[in-house]
């Protein structure tokens, strides 16, 4: 009988914000799988750390961070593979992705290639998105407000065009991206509405308005942009 594929959610970083369901997962898992930047660490496994059993056997992904999709998707390529010999032997598989897996997580393409062979259960996490309105105490939506996320590397037309027809936004992936996000923003009038969040959870963390964010971003860092009707403002 094959083993069951666990594809937990950790939070945006900070080890408390770790579900009791995927705590008790990691802490009974006799394997151990996550993503790392090729020739680096594993922030997944870092958040983790005090809850891998010492005897656990980990399969590490060393997947690049490249603009070409090909050379991360032949490492999802080997980590499906090894993560499906465990299975097929019997053993159960705790992925560990970090936020929650179907938010930008990078556990959806071992998902897609080993849903329709194993059984894989999908564990939900606390997202960076939610993390990042708490620390910044800005509530996103009330009543029948909609919120649009966006990632920071779409073309400016199209950042201007959907900021412009939207009531709450969040932007992800802000890293280098960060001075073309806050120009746009700001040629809408909007760069007094917007929020920078750069870390969240972590020790490093920093929340401030766009208009003072450092021009050189981390990977994780978010903007938070709301024009809020609602009188919670």
């Amino acid at each position: 009988m094959s083993g069951t594929l666990y594809g937990v959610g950790l939070g945006p970083g900070d080890p408390d914000l770790i579900t009791r369901k995927a705590a008790r997962l990691i802490e009974g898992a006799g394997v151990i799988a996550y993503p790392a930047l090729a020739g680096g660490e594993s922030l997944a496994r870092a958040i983790a750390a005090g809850l891998i059993p010492a005897n656990a056997h980990e399969i590490v992904m060393d997947v690049p961070m490249t603009l070409a999709r090909e050379p991360a998707q032949a490492a999802y390529d080997t980590g499906a593979a090894q993560i499906a010999q465990a299975l097929e032997q019997g053993r159960d598989v705790v992925c560990l992705c970090e936020g929650d897996p179907f938010f930008y997580g990078s556990f959806m393409y071992l998902y897609a290639r080993l849903k329709d062979r194993f059984s894989v259960e999908v564990v939900p996490g606390v997202t960076s998105l939610t993390a990042c309105a708490a620390l910044a105490g800005m509530p996103l939506v009330a009543r029948n407000e909609r919120l649009t996320v966006l990632p920071g590397p779409l073309p400016e037309d199209e950042l201007a065009l959907r900021i412009e027809g939207a009531e709450s936004v969040a932007i992800l992936k802000v890293g280098r991206h960060l001075p073309k996000l806050r120009a746009v923003i700001d040629r809408l009038g909007l760069l007094d509405r917007a929020t920078y969040v750069e870390r969240a959870t972590l020790a490093q963390q920093r929340v401030c308005p766009l208009a003072e964010a450092p021009d050189n971003a981390p990977y994780f860092s978010m903007i938070l942009l709301t024009k809020g009707a609602d009188p919670w403002l």
